[in-house]
């Protein structure tokens, strides 16, 4: 999960900047840290302002409005981090509620909400009545789903500018979705029978004009399900669903599937539900941490978000080989949101994992959550093209996904993946880890927390969480954790990197991101790292590919359109 959200957010053009803000053996351009704002003022007249060592004649808002203007410039161009900096440098000499607010907008722009909210709090402090602060302040909660809170900031920018049209919509448009939340909430808890529990596949019919893949589902076998880790839904509400009859999910179908995507085909709605229920049935029994051993002589592929950006999936299979026992690939979490093919990418994933077990991992990350979901786009793309059931069993199946993936090498070497990062406390195991009650949405706190929205940071020790979840772990941290579980490596995934990936904390950290042009706009490459037997790291860089005429973000919630 990383940087902007999209033309949505674009829009909203209240929420400019004022007056108008990386690797390989790395090449690294941005530093170890995107959100670092330890930087040096531009001048050493504005250093030493910074340090109460101004000389006489130094002018502090002209240096602070100096270095301002020059953020704006990147902001506009795109350049988030390079601006935020600036904004930093200008703070440092002359802080005022503008600058901790355009600061704020960028951290909005590259998903650090955490920081985003800190801004527009610093913003609101200096000026009570600045409105920018609160949109910035609702803005950041509402991109984490805490429409509650956000109600609050737009109630308020309405009392402060009570004839702002704008204001009062964006408040209106909250409020809709507060009530919504609850609504929907109250109906989940009056049906407490899981998606599948009525869901039989092999009484919809396949219409005469369907030319895409299909599964061999005998007549007469039924979607439900018996007992607990198996996924189902017969029809006998009263004594519960028959089992689950698992028909063969070959190669072949993955492979044809995919090819079925690249025209923009949609799989028919009888074998997409066939399809998960046996996706969910496998994963409900598997532990919380997958065991992946590489055979001497063999390999493993690590791939990290891909985000709903099927094409450049297909191009990394053309890259790396399609997934096989042979060819296997861990895919790090967040196969869906932002990118308008999530649907694609994740179906692909699972056909290649029904048809061979061995060939594919998957494992959770922050974006395989409701919250999510309902806001950066997978909901409203499977709304609209399957519906509500098909979309409940995808929340099942991310339920159900496992939370890490530790890789051991045949020769030598033991490499821990997860999709976010380590724990706010000391000496958590691998057995820890496999305990961890994992089916249901992740809470705030915890380990399944902390594994799902974690960053590290340049400095010892851990500190706030820029996202406004999770926390910031130092080389300290990674290192103790690789000794305490005899590990000699992390790899993670869930931001952005210019060059696909970067190697920190001391080579004991890498960050793997294989969604190339992130949201049409990031101009990033993408990567996946190659594990052979001795848990030796090879990396793969590649540019996006081309892809039909939809933009990112065509499914999100146009609530998105209000940061």
């Amino acid at each position: 999960m990383a940087s902007i959200a999209g033309d949505a957010i674009a829009a909203a053009n209240a929420a400019a900047p004022e007056d108008l803000p990386t690797f390989g053996e790395p090449k690294i351009t941005q530093g170890a840290d995107r959100f670092a704002v330890a930087t040096p003022p531009a001048t050493t007249a504005g250093a030493n302002a910074a340090a109460g060592d101004a000389p006489p004649d130094f002018d502090a808002e002209a240096v602070s409005a100096e270095l301002k203007g020059k953020g704006n410039e990147a902001f506009k161009v795109g350049h988030y981090d390079e601006a935020a900096e600036l904004y930093s440098q200008a703070i440092a000499v002359h802080a005022t509620a503008v600058l901790h607010s355009n600061r704020a907008f960028c951290y909005l722009r590259t998903e650090a909400f955490g920081l985003a909210a800190q801004d527009a709090e610093a913003a609101i402090r200096l000026n009570k009545t600045y409105i920018k602060g609160y949109y910035r302040l609702g803005s950041a909660h509402l991109a984490l789903g805490k429409y509650k809170a956000a109600l609050k900031q737009f109630k308020r920018v309405c009392k402060i500018a009570p004839k702002s049209r704008d204001a009062r919509e964006k408040f209106k448009a909250c409020k809709a979705a507060v009530r919504k939340q609850a609504f929907e909430a109250a109906i989940a808890s009056e049906n407490t029978r899981p998606a599948w529990w009525a869901l039989d596949p092999t009484k919809i019919e396949v219409e005469a004009g369907y030319s895409g893949p299909r599964l061999d589902i005998p007549a007469g076998s039924t979607g439900g399900a018996g007992g607990a880790g198996s996924a189902g839904g017969g029809d006998d509400e009263a004594n519960g669903p028959a089992p689950l009859v698992p028909v063969p999910v070959p190669a072949s179908f993955a492979v044809a599937l995919m090819e079925f995507y690249k025209g923009q085909g949609l799989l028919h709605r009888r074998f997409m539900l066939q399809m998960l229920l046996q996706a969910r049935a496998m994963f409900d029994a598997m532990p919380s941490l997958t065991d992946v051993t590489i055979p001497k002589g063999g390999h493993l592929t690590v791939c990290g978000d891909t985000h709903g950006q099927f094409f450049d999936l297909c191009n990394i299979f053309k890259l790396g080989g399609l997934p096989t026992a042979e060819n296997p690939y861990v895919f790090n979490g967040d196969f869906v949101d932002r990118g308008s093919w999530s649907l694609e990418v994740i179906a692909t994933l699972l056909a290649f994992k029904l048809a061979d077990p061995r060939s594919v991992h998957l494992a959770r990350g922050n974006h395989e959550t409701t919250n999510m979901n309902k806001i950066y786009g997978f909901e409203g793309e499977v709304k609209h093209k399957y519906d509500m059931k098909v979309m409940g069993l995808f929340t099942e199946i991310f339920n159900c996904l496992p939370l890490a993936t530790c890789i051991t090498g045949a020769e030598a070497g033991k490499v821990f993946v997860t999709h976010g990062g380590l724990f706010k406390k000391d000496n958590v195991t691998l057995d820890d880890i496999r305990k961890v009650d994992r089916k249901h949405q992740p809470p705030d706190e915890g380990l399944m927390s902390d594994m799902l929205w974690s960053d590290p940071q340049p400095f010892p020790g851990r500190g706030p969480s820029k996202r406004g979840v999770g926390q910031s772990f130092g080389p300290d941290i990674t290192k103790a954790f690789l000794a305490h579980n005899g590990l000699d490596l992390l790899v993670r995934s869930h931001e952005v990197k210019q060059e696909g990936y970067l190697i920190e904390h001391d080579g004991k950290c890498i960050t793997v991101f294989s969604a190339p042009n992130y949201c049409d706009q990031m101009g990033n490459k993408g990567a996946f790292i190659r594990f052979d037997d001795r848990c030796a790291p090879a990396f793969t860089q590649f540019a996006h590919v081309p892809h039909p005429p939809i933009k990112p973000m065509a499914y999100a919630n146009p609530m998105l359109g209000m940061m």
